[in-house]
C-alpha cells in the first residue's frame, strides 16, 4: 500500500527537516520525502496546519501483560500508544510473572506482534524475579532482542550483584535503565516530604531517596562502562548528576515524565490516590530545574511510566493506593502546551525527546526520523485543537491520572505503523 501525506510541516531532527514537505510511504517504508509529490497513492492524507514527526518512542511503560490483564494488555496498551501518537513502547519487566528470561521476552514479542498497534519492546529484568539475589539471564534476554534490562518498580540493592548485572548489559551490547530508590529510606512515604505532606499527614518521601542511588549507578556505571539511562527524573540534584555525567563524557542518559515537569506537591490539593506516583510529584524548584534540563539538553528523553491501574486500587487515599499514573494518550499534547507553547522547547526539540532520542538510545537506526529508507512510523500532531483531557475516553484501561479536565492544545489525529494507518485518519 502507499501513502501520500500532502503539504504537512515534517519536523525530522534526523533529517534536519523543518518545513513544509509531502511524505510518500511505500509498504513500511518512507519512500520520498520532497517539497512537492506527484504520486498515485492508495490513500491520501491532507495534513496541511499539522505536524508530521517520526513516530514517538516511549522508553517507559507497563503493559501489565502477562498475568495483570485486568490492569492493561498488550492489545489495550498499544491502542492507548497509537491514540498517543506513540508507535514503539518499552515494556517494563515487572510483569506477573517477572520477565527474566529469554523465553519470557521472546514470548512477549511474539504476542505483541498479534496483539498490539504500536511496536513492543519488552525489557528484561536484572534480577530473577526482580528479588535482588541472584542475576537474570542478561545475555540471553538480550539475544532476544531485549535491548535493555531493567529493574524497574525498585531498585538493585546489592550494588556488587547490580556491577556485575552492568558489565554483563554492557558485554552484551545492550543498555540498563535504572529506577533509582534507595528502598531502605522511603520509610513507608507516599507523596514528597515537604510542608503539603504535613498538611494532609501522609508520610514523605525526601529527595535522597532517589539522589542516592542516582549518584551510585552513575559510578557504577563509570566503572562498568555500560550505557545508563536513568528513568523519571524528578529531582534538581538528579539534574546535577547526569549534568556531570556528560561533562565527564560519561554514557548517561536522563529522562522526565510530563507529570514531574508540569505538576508539584503544592497541586496536591487533597488527599487522592490520584496523585500518588513514584518518584513523587516533587517541588517547585525541583520542576523548574527539570524544565531547565530538557532545555539545556541535560535531560535527554520525555517517557510517560505509563502505570495503569484499576480504579479500585487508586480511588482511596494515597496511604492505601497503588503508586501510577497513565500516560500514553496524553504525553504528545501535555509536552507541547507546557514546554512548546511556553518556548521552553522548540517542536524539533519536543521530537528530538520523544522519538530521535528514544530511538538512538536503543539502537534503532531506522526509526526516529523521516527521511527515505526509514520505517514508516509517522505521526500526525494538529497544534491548533484546543481541548479537555477526559480520562473516560481513554483506550487504556487505565484512568488513573491528575490531568483529568487539564486544558491541553495538541492532538494527534493520525498515527502510522509499518506503513499502515492504525489511529486516525484526518481527512482523506
Amino acid at each position: 500500500m502507499t501513502i501520500l501525506i500532502r503539504d504537512g510541516h515534517v519536523v525530522d531532527p534526523l533529517g534536519k527537516r523543518d518545513g513544509r514537505y509531502d511524505v510518500l510511504i511505500e509498504g513500511d517504508r518512507i519512500g520520498k520525502v520532497a517539497e512537492h509529490i506527484e504520486a498515485e497513492a492508495d490513500r491520501v492524507i491532507e495534513a496541511k496546519g499539522c505536524y508530521v514527526m517520526p513516530g514517538l518512542i516511549d522508553l517507559h511503560v507497563h503493559l501489565r501483560d502477562p498475568g495483570l490483564e485486568y490492569k492493561e494488555t498488550l492489545t489495550t496498551g498499544g491502542r492507548a500508544a497509537v491514540k498517543g501518537g506513540v508507535t514503539t513502547v518499552c515494556a517494563m519487566p515487572n510483569t506477573k510473572p517477572v520477565t527474566d528470561t529469554k523465553e519470557k521476552v521472546q514470548s512477549v514479542h511474539e504476542r505483541a506482534a498479534g496483539e498490539s498497534l504500536a511496536h513492543v519492546i519488552q525489557l528484561g529484568a536484572v534480577t530473577i524475579g526482580q528479588e535482588g539475589k541472584e542475576l537474570a539471564d542478561i545475555r540471553g534476554m538480550a539475544e532476544a532482542g531485549c535491548h535493555a534490562v531493567s529493574e524497574d518498580g525498585k531498585s538493585v540493592m546489592n550494588a556488587s550483584l547490580y556491577r556485575e548485572g552492568m558489565r554483563i548489559a554492557g558485554e552484551s551490547g545492550i543498555s540498563v535503565f535504572a529506577h533509582c530508590e534507595d528502598q531502605t529510606m522511603v520509610e513507608g512515604g507516599v507523596m514528597n516530604a515537604d510542608a503539603n505532606a504535613e498538611r494532609l499527614g501522609l508520610k514523605g518521601i525526601t529527595n535522597s531517596v532517589e539522589d542516592v542511588i542516582a549518584a551510585r549507578d552513575i559510578l557504577l556505571a563509570k566503572e562498568t562502562g555500560v550505557r545508563l539511562h536513568l528513568c523519571h527524573c524528578s529531582t534538581a540534584d538528579s539534574v546535577k548528576m547526569v549534568r556531570l555525567a556528560k561533562e565527564e563524557g560519561l554514557p548517561v542518559t536522563g529522562e522526565v515524565c510530563p507529570h514531574h515537569f508540569i505538576l508539584s506537591s503544592d497541586d496536591i490539593e487533597e488527599d487522592n490516590g490520584r496523585y500518588k506516583m513514584n518518584p513523587p510529584l516533587r517541588s517547585r524548584e525541583d520542576v523548574k530545574a527539570l524544565c531547565q534540563g530538557l532545555k539545556d539538553g541535560v535531560m535527554d528523553v520525555i517517557a510517560t511510566d505509563h502505570a495503569p491501574h484499576a480504579r479500585e486500587e487508586k480511588d482511596k487515599s494515597m496511604a492505601e493506593a497503588a503508586f501510577g499514573i497513565v500516560g500514553l494518550e496524553t504525553s504528545a499534547a501535555l509536552t507541547y502546551t507546557s514546554l512548546v507553547k511556553t518556548g521552553v522547547l522548540s517542536m524539533t526539540e519536543m521530537v528530538e525527546k520523544m522519538s530521535s532520542n528514544p530511538a538512538r538510545i536503543l539502537g534503532l537506526e531506522d526509526r526516529g526520523g523521516i527521511s527515505e529508507g526509514m520505517a514508516a512510523d509517522v505521526t500526525v500532531f494538529d497544534p491548533q485543537r484546543t481541548y479537555k483531557i477526559d480520562k473516560d475516553t481513554f483506550a487504556s484501561k487505565g484512568k488513573n491520572t491528575p490531568f483529568d479536565g487539564y486544558e491541553v492544545s495538541g492532538e494527534v489525529v493520525c498515527t502510522i505503523v509499518d506503513g499502515r494507518v492504525v489511529y486516525g485518519p484526518i481527512r482523506q
